[in-house]
Order: structure tokens, then sequence, then C-alpha cells
């Protein structure tokens, strides 16, 4: 009995330590509702450390053609997260009329975008970190020009 009391303490040790770290970065975070009929509610949250460790996991070919179409793009993406760092807590757009609501901004180091619209909700949360590693990945896999 003690033997087994000693291997479900060591399992679930492990599991927490695990759970630690795949979720030590924070959490991405979609969540999209459509209010009509038959309308879509989306809810998707994963863990931010998986994002970069799938990346590596993703066909080379694959990620050479995803570099490929954002080739043009990843320079300013870089800076303009290497710039959001300098902010971890900074409004950068919000635009309100009579039936909208969109904001852009960064909470506790994370890109946050609402957008509350007639009949629908989207919003996104996502580690500035894990822009960073995407981009990062990206522009390492990038044929050259």
């Amino acid at each position: 009995m003690l033997l087994l009391a000693k291997a479900a303490l060591g399992i679930g040790g492990t599991l927490v330590l695990a759970g630690a770290y795949t979720f030590h970065e924070g959490v991405v975070r979609v969540d999209v509702d459509e209010y009509r009929d038959g309308g879509s509610h989306v809810h998707f949250w994963v863990p931010a450390a998986a994002v970069p460790m799938a990346m590596h996991l993703t066909p080379k070919r694959n990620m050479m053609h995803g570099a490929e179409h954002a080739r043009e793009f990843l320079p300013v993406a870089r800076a303009i997260v290497r710039e959001m760092k300098k902010y971890p807590d900074a409004e950068f757009v919000e635009v309100t009329d009579a039936t909208q609501h969109v904001r852009v901004r960064t909470h506790d180091g994370k890109l946050q975008i609402d957008v509350d619209a007639p009949g629908e909700k989207v919003h996104v949360l996502c580690p500035l970190s894990t822009i960073d590693d995407v981009t990062r990945q990206l522009e390492a896999n990038a044929p050259a020009a």
C-alpha cells in the first residue's frame, strides 16, 4: 500500500509540474459568439507554450510556405511586438460608435483585442512573448530572398 501511495504521489507531482510549465507563459484565448439563429459559439483556449512547440513539429515545407507568405510583414510584426513589450498596459485603439465597440490594447504583457458589434462578440488574448516566438520561427524558416 505504501508503494502505491508513493507512485501516486510521484505521478501527481509530475502532472502538477508539467501543468505549471505548460501554463507558465499564459494562455492564448479566442472567444467568438454570434447571436443569431445558427450562430457559432467558439471558445478556444490553448497554453501559450504549446504554440512554439507545435511549430517545431510542423513539417519544414509547411513552415517555409507560411514564412514565404508572411515574409514582407515579419519585420513589421517583430518591431511592433518589440515596442508593445515596452508598454505592458497600454490602450492603442478604442473606437466606439452607436452600435459597435473595438479596443486593441496590451494588458499584463498580452495583446488583447475586443470587438463588440451587433449580433457578435470577438475577444482575443495572446501573450506578446508567444507572438514574438512565432515571428522569430517564421523568419528563421523564410526562404532567402
